[in-house]
C-alpha cells in the first residue's frame, strides 16, 4: 500500500510543471521527507529537483541537490540544465567540471547551452574536450556557428567532421541540414553542391528535412532547376520545401513559376502564403501582394507578423495613404501593432507615403524599440526638420549601429547643420569606428554645402586610403562637391572617368553645371544622358529647366517642361514650375508666369512670387509688380526685399507718401535688409 501511495504521489509530483503548482510541490517535498522516502530513493531526490526547476524556484533545487545524500548523473545533469535555462552559465559550468562522472548527455547538455547563449569561445573549448563527440555536440556547434554570424567556421567545423574517419556523426541529418544552411548564407553553392553529393554517396535518407534545406540552398543560390529537382525527388514535400522553391524562383524574378509551385497545394500554411506576397513586394508587384493577402484572408488562413511586414512594405511601395491605414487598423485589430518589426514596418509606410507626422506619433506610442526601428525614426525625423527630436534618438541610443552614425550624419547635412555632420564624422574617427562609403559621401556632401574644399579632399583622402576612391557613391558625391565649390572642370574631369550605373553621376553633373551658369553644358550632358539610353527623372528635369532659366532658353524649357509630364510620365513638382516661373518673369513673359502659377496644383510660395517680382522690376511692370509685391509680404511678412521692391515701385509712380510709409512699417517692424555673403574658401587659404 506505501508503494502504491509512492508512485501515486511520484506521478503527482510529475505534474508541477508551472510556478503556480509550487505550493503542492513543497507540500509533497515535505511528505517525502517525514517518511523517509526522500532519503532512500534516489529517483524522488531527482524528480523533486526537476520540480523546483520546473516551477522557476532555483534557490530550493540548489538547496535541495545539496542536501541530498546520494547523487547520480541524473541528478547534476538535471542542476545544469537548470541552471541553463535560468541564464546561470557560471553556475552550470561550475557544476559541471565538479561532477565526479560525466556521461554523453552531460557534455550534450553543457555545449548546447553555452552555443545556443552566443558563448561559441566557452561552448569549442568544452566540444574539444570532449572524448567522445556524437551528432549532437556537432551539431549544437555547427548551428551555433551559424545562427551567430559565423557560418564560415560552421562550414569549416564540419569539414574537420568529415576528414576523421571514426566519426560517423558527418551523416546526421541535422547536421547536414545545419551545415546546408550555413552554406546558403555564404552563397557557397559549391560547397553546398559537395555536401549534396555526400548525401547521395552515403545514401543519407532524403526526408523533409534536408529536402528543405537543399531546396532553399538552390533556391537561394540561383540554381532554380536543382532547386525544382530535388523538390521532385521528395515524396511528400513540405510547406517549408515548397516555401523555398517559391521564393527561389521569386528571387530570379520568376513569379508565374512561384504562382505555380503556391497552386500545387491547397494549404491553409501561412509559411506559403507569406513567400508568395513577400516575393511580389520583392518584385515591386505590389498590387499583386495585396490581392493575394486578401485572398488570404477570404481563405481563412491566419495571418502572422511576417505576413504584415511584407504587407506593410507593398503599401510603402505604393504610397497610398487611405490603403495604408485599412492596413494600419488591421494590424491594430489583430494586436500586432507593439511587435518592434511591425512598428518599424508602420513607420516606414506613413513615412514614404509623405506622412511624417503620423510616422512621430506612432513612434510616440510604441513600447518597445530596437535599433533598426530607432534609425527609422532619425530619418523620419530629420526629413520633417525635426533634427533636434533626430539627435535626441542617437544620443539615448542603447546601441548604435554604423546605419546610426550614417543616418544622423545625413539628418544633419540636409537640416543645414554641415558642422554639426562633420563634428560627428570626427567623432566616428576618434571612437575608430568602421566608415562605409555611405559616412564618407554624407560628410563630403556636407563639406559641399559650406564649400569646404580643403576638407572635403581630406575625406576622400580618407576614402582613397581605404580603397573606395572609385565607388559611384563617393565619386558622384564628389562631383557635386566640386561643382558647389566652383570647381567645375574638377569635377566635370572625375565625372568622365566615373563608373555610371544608374541616373545620379549624370544628375550631379547636369545640376552642378546648372547651378554655375553653365546652361548650355548642362543640356549637352542631358543630350549625352539620353543618347546613352539612362532615364531621366524628376533631379534630372530640375537640372535641365535650371539651365534653361539660366540661359533664357524659353523656347527649350517649354518644351521639356511639357515633355516630361507626356513624354516620361513624370508629373512637375513646385521646383520645376518655380524654374518656369522664374524663365517667363526673366523673359518678361510675365502673363505666362501668372497664367503658369494658377494652372498648377500647388499653391504659390514666397520664393516663386519673388521671381514675378523680379521680373515685373526688370520689364517695367509696375501695376503687377505692387499686386505681387503685397502678395509676398502677406506670404512671408520677414520679407525684406518685398518691401523694398514696393516702395521702390511707389517711388516710380511718384507716390512719395507710400514709398516712405512702405519703408516705415519695414523699420517700426524691425525687418532688416538682408546683406550678401559667400560661403566659398579662398582656394588659396
Amino acid at each position: 500500500m506505501v508503494d502504491l501511495d509512492v508512485h501515486f504521489l511520484a506521478r503527482l509530483l510529475g505534474s508541477c510543471n508551472k510556478p503556480g503548482s509550487i505550493y503542492l510541490g513543497r507540500q509533497l517535498h515535505i511528505l517525502f521527507l517525514k517518511s523517509g522516502v526522500l532519503h532512500s530513493t534516489l529517483s524522488i531526490g531527482n524528480r523533486l529537483l526537476q520540480m523546483y526547476y520546473r516551477c522557476s524556484s532555483t534557490r530550493e533545487a540548489q538547496k535541495l541537490f545539496e542536501e541530498m545524500p546520494e547523487r547520480n548523473c541524473f541528478s547534476w545533469n538535471t542542476m545544469i540544465e537548470g541552471y541553463l535555462k535560468s541564464g546561470s552559465k557560471e553556475k552550470s559550468l561550475k557544476v559541471f567540471d565538479s561532477m565526479p562522472h560525466k556521461d554523453v548527455f552531460s557534455w550534450n547538455v553543457i555545449i548546447s547551452g553555452f552555443a545556443k547563449e552566443g558563448d561559441l569561445e566557452v561552448a569549442r573549448h568544452l566540444f574539444n574536450e570532449m572524448p567522445l563527440k556524437n551528432g549532437i555536440a556537432w551539431n549544437s556547434m555547427i548551428h551555433g556557428y551559424a545562427c551567430n554570424g559565423r557560418p564560415e567556421e560552421a562550414v569549416r567545423l564540419f569539414k574537420d567532421l568529415s576528414l576523421n574517419p571514426l566519426e560517423r556523426s558527418c551523416g546526421d541529418v541535422f547536421v547536414l541540414a545545419t551545415v546546408i544552411s550555413a552554406c546558403t548564407k555564404l552563397g557557397a553553392l559549391d560547397c553546398g553542391k559537395q555536401i549534396h553529393a555526400r548525401i547521395v554517396v552515403d545514401e543519407v535518407e532524403f526526408g523533409s528535412v534536408l529536402g528543405s534545406s537543399l531546396v532553399n540552398l538552390y533556391g537561394k543560390c540561383w540554381d532554380i532547376d536543382s532547386a525544382n529537382h530535388i523538390l521532385n525527388l521528395m515524396k511528400e514535400p513540405d510547406a517549408f520545401s515548397l516555401s523555398a522553391l517559391i521564393s527561389g524562383y521569386a528571387n530570379c524574378g520568376r513569379m508565374n513559376d512561384a504562382r505555380r509551385i503556391f497552386s500545387l497545394r491547397n494549404s491553409s500554411c501561412v509559411v506559403l502564403w507569406n513567400s508568395m506576397i513577400s516575393g511580389y513586394v520583392a518584385n515591386n508587384e505590389a498590387l499583386e501582394a495585396l490581392e493575394l493577402f486578401n485572398n488570404m484572408r477570404r481563405k481563412g488562413v491566419q495571418a502572422d507578423h511576417s505576413t504584415f511586414a511584407s504587407v506593410l512594405s507593398a503599401c510603402s511601395t505604393l504610397a497610398i495613404i487611405d490603403l495604408a491605414k485599412q492596413v494600419h487598423a488591421h494590424v491594430y485589430k489583430v494586436g500586432f501593432t507593439n511587435d518592434i518589426i511591425i512598428g518599424s514596418a508602420l513607420i516606414d509606410m506613413y513615412s514614404k507615403c509623405g506622412r511624417p507626422d503620423d510616422a512621430c506619433k506612432l513612434f510616440s506610442d510604441l513600447q518597445a524599440y530596437d535599433t533598426i526601428l530607432l534609425n527609422s525614426m532619425i530619418t523620419v525625423y530629420s526629413n520633417c526638420g525635426r533634427i533636434d527630436d533626430a539627435r535626441q534618438i542617437f544620443e539615448t541610443m542603447p546601441s548604435k549601429s554604423l546605419i546610426s552614425w550614417n543616418s544622423m550624419i545625413v539628418g544633419f547635412s540636409q537640416n543645414s547643420c554641415p558642422i554639426d555632420a562633420l563634428d560627428l564624422f570626427c567623432e566616428m574617427n576618434t571612437l575608430g569606428l568602421r566608415m562605409d562609403k555611405f559616412s564618407l559621401a554624407s560628410v563630403i556632401s556636407a563639406c559641399a554645402s559650406i564649400s569646404s574644399l580643403e576638407l572635403g579632399e581630406q575625406v576622400f583622402a580618407r576614402a582613397t586610403r581605404i580603397g573606395l576612391e572609385f565607388d559611384q557613391i563617393i565619386s558622384t558625391s564628389l562631383v557635386d562637391f566640386y561643382c558647389k565649390c566652383g570647381l567645375v572642370e574638377n569635377g566635370r574631369k572625375l565625372f568622365d572617368r566615373m563608373m555610371k550605373s544608374d541616373e545620379v553621376p549624370w544628375n550631379s553633373m547636369l545640376m552642378g553645371y546648372a547651378t554655375n551658369g553653365h546652361g548650355i553644358d548642362a543640356l549637352k550632358v542631358f543630350d549625352q544622358m539620353r543618347s546613352e539610353g539612362v532615364q531621366p527623372t524628376e533631379i534630372t528635369f530640375v537640372g535641365v529647366l535650371s539651365a534653361c532659366d539660366h540661359c533664357g532658353l524659353v523656347e527649350e524649357g517649354r518644351k521639356w517642361f511639357y515633355a516630361m509630364k507626356f513624354d516620361y510620365h513624370i508629373n512637375p513638382g513646385i521646383e520645376h514650375y518655380s524654374c518656369m516661373v522664374d524663365l517667363y518673369a526673366r523673359a518678361g513673359l510675365l502673363e505666362d508666369a501668372m497664367n503658369l502659377i494658377e494652372e498648377m496644383p500647388f499653391k504659390a510660395d514666397a520664393s516663386m512670387c519673388s521671381s514675378v517680382l523680379r521680373g515685373c522690376v526688370a520689364h517695367g511692370n509696375n501695376i503687377l509688380g505692387k499686386e505681387v509685391a503685397k502678395q509676398i509680404i502677406d506670404l512671408d511678412p520677414e520679407n525684406s526685399g518685398a518691401y523694398v521692391h514696393l516702395s521702390g515701385i511707389y517711388a516710380t509712380f511718384e507716390n512719395w507718401e507710400r514709398s516712405a510709409q512702405v519703408r516705415k512699417l519695414m523699420y517700426d517692424k524691425k525687418i532688416p535688409k538682408v546683406p550678401g555673403c559667400s560661403w566659398a574658401d579662398s582656394i588659396t587659404s
